[in-house]
């Protein structure tokens, strides 16, 4: 009698404490479960994609324009047209950007040509779209990348441009004054780049 009820007292004691392991388990893996786990590498910087404010970079390219906008810390990047112009051999050689401007603006669009040093400045800048009589324009200053013009578009340049094929660039070289060096501008993807140009109010 004494050893059945040992027998009885130890399978209940058993059973107890199964029950018991069982039900601090079942507590342990829904408190695991509540409780979320640090994943190794949790803590790394898996960095951040895209330009830093203040840094230039393309947005699209459209013909022969690549539409190049500033990273601001707005919604809205300020933008512009440009094309790398190349010289006879190919070359890089001219660059010029294109801005929209606001209604009360005397210009509906500005543009900034950069030509190579060593261009004979009095004798300006002229632009022409596709071979009919351009404008001259004056240089405004040179620095070490090369001499810069900038330039005012009226609205029926603007209008000439989206119509045409190509524009043409000429300056005269202090290094051959009785020669023009012409630099040509693609005018194709112009009517898409500068319709979806928003107005630089800067």
């Amino acid at each position: 009698m004494i050893k059945n009820t040992l027998s009885l007292s130890f399978v209940a004691a058993a059973l107890w404490c199964g029950a018991a392991y069982a039900q601090e388990a079942t507590q342990e893996a829904e408190t695991s479960a509540e409780t979320p786990q640090t994943e190794v590498g949790s803590d790394l910087d898996l960095g951040e994609a895209g330009p830093r404010v203040g840094e230039q970079y393309v947005k699209e390219e459209v013909g022969s324009w690549a539409i190049t906008c500033l990273k601001t810390e707005t919604d809205t990047d300020p933008c512009l047209m440009r094309q790398v112009l190349s010289g006879p051999e190919g070359q890089p050689i001219a660059d010029i950007t294109i801005t929209k401007l606001p209604e009360s603006a005397p210009a509906v669009a500005g543009a900034t040509v950069i030509v190579p040093l060593e261009v004979f400045l009095q004798a300006q800048l002229a632009l022409s779209i596709d071979g009919a009589p351009g404008k001259r324009y004056n240089f405004h200053h040179c620095n070490p990348v090369g001499c810069i013009v900038q330039l005012g578009f009226t609205q029926g340049d603007v209008d000439a441009m989206k119509a045409g094929t190509k524009a043409n660039i000429s300056v005269v070289s202090v290094l051959a004054p009785n020669q023009l060096l012409d630099i040509e501008v693609s005018l194709a993807g112009f009517t898409a780049g500068f319709d979806g140009l928003s107005v630089n109010q800067n």
